[in-house]
């Protein structure tokens, strides 16, 4: 079987980063995630020493999977409320990033338009997770143990954020748009194990997993 990917879209609290992390399970791969994949975007915190060398790291024999375990992890995470700058030579050292693990790796990547980066490839399936706002709300606030006040300001600032990375670096094409993905899930109605099944269902009707 040749690789294949499974790419998630989510909103912020419709547990979109769980249906993929138990997909990836279920399936066998990995599951990469925003933090990860950013590197050196505003959620990284990684210095600009360490993509002096990545090309050489890339090229080992190691792959994808034991460079991307072995980078540091974020110090901080990025505030809620900043609003996106965009940052045109890091998206492209994302890019080559997810495309290479495309090339080497069946795997689930999580966010930053790899969607759009990877359409067009044979064996790509795009997934956007949503849900209504007072399901992502108590989620939210569950999860982050947050007042509903604070989980509804991270939720729209966060999609804020997420829908404006997508519309630069797509050229315009705006992130909710069905016409992006092949499954569009409501999470709430669905539930997250019946949107994994769902989603593995639907890989198989492809023929991509047996």
């Amino acid at each position: 079987m040749e690789n294949y990917v499974v790419t998630f879209a989510r909103g912020f609290g419709t547990g979109g980063k769980e249906i993929a992390s138990k997909l990836a399970k279920e399936l066998g791969i990995h599951c990469y995630e925003n933090r990860i994949l950013t590197l050196a975007s505003q959620m990284s915190g990684l210095d600009e020493k360490l993509f002096q060398e990545v090309n050489e790291k890339m090229r080992s024999n190691g792959g994808f999977s034991s460079f991307l375990k072995g980078l540091p992890r974020a110090k901080s995470y990025i505030s809620r409320n900043e609003k996106f700058v965009s940052d045109d030579k890091l998206f492209e050292y994302q890019k080559q990033i997810i495309e290479n693990l495309a090339d080497t790796e069946s795997c689930v990547i999580v966010g930053k338009c790899a969607d759009y980066i990877l359409r067009g490839r044979p064996n790509i399936v795009s997934i956007y997770i949503e849900a209504p706002r007072d399901f992502c709300v108590k989620r939210t606030m569950e999860h982050m143990g947050v007042t509903e006040d604070v989980a509804t300001a991270t939720i729209v600032h966060t999609d804020k954020f997420r829908a404006d990375y997508y519309k630069y670096y797509t050229h315009g094409n705006y992130w909710t748009n069905p016409v992006n993905y092949d499954l569009t899930i409501n999470s709430e109605k669905v539930g997250i194990e019946d949107s994994v099944k769902l989603i593995k269902d639907y890989m198989k009707i492809k023929g991509i997993i047996k």
